[in-house]
């Protein structure tokens, strides 16, 4: 059906090679991919591994999707790992998915067939993307299992015709962030990813003739869900990012229209724009556009597109559509980008559930909110406060079957039968929910009252200069308390505003604009402590910062400096 369809689409865009100059560009058209899928998946087959694990890892690429739709379609478990991980946590999870075969790139040659060599571990075929010939026939080359499937096939090879999936089983292993020790594995069904599949689309729709950037990590679910599957299933071109330093110059080139981002990538992009229109002395100018634009809206006249056409040739042009998930947006940021005509859309969810719970839509949206519910999915609040803040609970066809090999976390993570997020909110009277913060986040004070550093941080985040933050407690001997932040200030936008200022007095200066934050909050929420750098946080691979970590990080350089 899809190749009936699409066939004559461009499924998939990229760069034969990234060095060549002009660049070459290789595109995969739906017919294609189907039949590659097919290849690849008989070959899988014929060696016997219906019903095994293949764990995958390699960035985004073709190969990395071809082999994804193959072992799913085929009747195999996938479990798709973060290419970012060091190498002991790789084998750490190689060895608890017990997976039987790996597809990876020519980087992790060496530890996989250490890992092959391993009594204690399952591994047993090593597929390498790279590869053009087998190594001493010990490691299969991707290309070389590929043309023999074509051949398969071409022979009236019927085993993947003859596969039948149960949709409800597991077909899906994926890992939680977490230390080696800590990361659980998520089982998922193939009806719990596409059930989540088919109700975006009373959300956002994404059309035949959209193309999209794959730039998050592929193995994440909310880039494979959305960008990967939902952009595959409507028939749109996925072009294949450069690197995160080329986004802005793929926008262009590829002439993306929806982007599926991250909230620092976008907040940056957004920063940049406004600071160069600010620069100009053109900011007067936009504003006055922006309600004029916006009045005409209400009569349903859209001129967003002309009047801000400059403004939306950074964005590649064509953008139309942005979505974005993992963290809240700074407000200015989703206003401002729906105010040049290109609807912002946030997402939220887990790995958990498949991976999306809430969204806002494309005629609906409620800046700061994480929008409201899918058709498939109920949420509730549990055991509210007076302000109506508590857990938020989830039950829908996408929650997962529960955590390979652990009875107790999977328990855990449900209360009579609603899956427990870990997020605290509420919900508005229009139904929009809002997340106040992690349940392990929030700051529990003295006298009982609860501080979510997610709303102190979105303050925080306002201020120019800041290219990200994080509040958290700090209990200090015979005070209650201490409520701290720590600031990473961007050193140009710093050095050009204040040019006579020395490093060593940035703290003074941001100390200031924070305790003006300050007089604007109830004295139990007051900011106590600022610590100042210019150096990152150490973040995930979807750039959400590693909050326990940073904490434990910042509280030791603190110590050393006697604070």
């Amino acid at each position: 059906m899809l190749g009936k369809n699409y066939a004559n689409n461009i499924a998939y865009k990229y760069k034969k090679s990234l060095e060549e100059k002009p660049a070459k560009y290789v595109e995969k058209k739906y017919s294609q991919v189907v039949k590659d899928v097919k290849a690849l998946a008989t070959a899988l087959l014929d060696m016997g591994f219906k019903g095994k694990r293949v764990a995958l890892i390699g960035e985004n690429r073709y190969e990395w999707v071809i082999s994804y739709l193959a072992v799913t379609c085929g009747g195999m478990v996938i479990a798709p790992l973060d290419k970012a991980l060091p190498d002991k946590e790789i084998a750490s999870l190689i060895k608890r998915s017990e997976v039987d075969v790996v597809i990876y790139e020519k980087k992790h040659q060496e530890l996989f067939e250490k890992l092959k060599a391993d009594e204690e571990i399952n591994l047993n075929t090593l597929i390498c993307i790279d590869k053009e010939n087998d190594k001493d026939n010990e490691t299969i080359s991707f290309e070389g299992l590929l043309e023999k499937g074509r051949k398969l096939v071409k022979e009236k090879n019927k085993l993947y015709d003859y596969v039948t999936l149960n949709n409800d089983e597991m077909s899906i292993m994926l890992f939680t962030s977490g230390t080696t020790s800590s990361a659980k594995i998520v089982m998922l069904s193939q009806n719990n990813v596409l059930s989540n599949l088919y109700a975006y689309q009373t959300h956002f729709k994404i059309n035949q003739d959209d193309t999209l950037l794959s730039f998050l990590p592929i193995h994440h679910t909310f880039e494979c869900s959305i960008t990967i599957l939902y952009g595959f299933y409507s028939g749109a071109t996925i072009a294949f990012c450069d690197g995160l330093r080329y986004i802005q110059a793929n926008l262009k080139e590829y002439e993306v229209s929806i982007f599926v981002a991250v909230p620092l990538v976008l907040e940056t992009m957004y920063k940049k724009i406004m600071k160069a229109i600010a620069d100009q002395g053109k900011t007067n100018l936009i504003n006055t556009m922006t309600k004029i634009s916006n009045a005409l809206l209400k009569i349903h006249i859209d001129i967003r597109k002309i009047v801000f056409k400059q403004i939306i040739d950074n964005f590649g042009g064509k953008l139309r559509m942005v979505l974005y998930g993992a963290a809240s947006l700074d407000k200015d940021t989703i206003i401002g980008l729906n105010n040049f005509g290109i609807n912002s859309i946030q997402g939220y969810g887990l790995t958990e559930t498949s991976p999306v719970l809430t969204a806002e839509a494309e005629n609906k949206h409620k800046p700061g909110s994480i929008g409201y519910p899918l058709d498939n999915v109920e949420i509730k609040i549990d055991n509210p406060d007076k302000e109506g803040v508590g857990e938020i609970l989830a039950k829908g066809p996408n929650i997962m079957l529960g955590y390979y090999k652990d009875e107790k976390k999977t328990k855990e993570a449900f209360k009579d039968g609603w899956f427990r997020t870990g997020d605290y909110g509420y919900i508005d009277d229009e139904g929009f929910i809002f997340i106040t913060g992690r349940k392990n986040d929030i700051i529990v004070l003295r006298n009982g009252k609860n501080v979510y550093p997610q709303e102190l941080e979105f303050l925080i985040s306002k201020l120019p200069y800041v290219a990200e933050c994080m509040v958290f407690a700090r209990n200090e001997s015979n005070t209650d308390t201490a409520i701290v932040a720590k600031i990473v200030y961007n050193k140009e936008v710093m050095e050009k505003d204040y040019p006579d200022t020395k490093k060593e007095d940035y703290e003074k200066i941001i100390w200031k604009d924070v305790k003006e934050i300050n007089k604007t909050l109830p004295t139990f929420k007051h900011i106590k402590k600022v610590i100042v750098t210019d150096e990152p946080m150490l973040k995930t691979t979807t750039q959400k910062v590693k909050r326990n970590e940073e904490i434990k990080k910042t509280e030791k350089e603190l110590q050393k400096v006697g604070k």
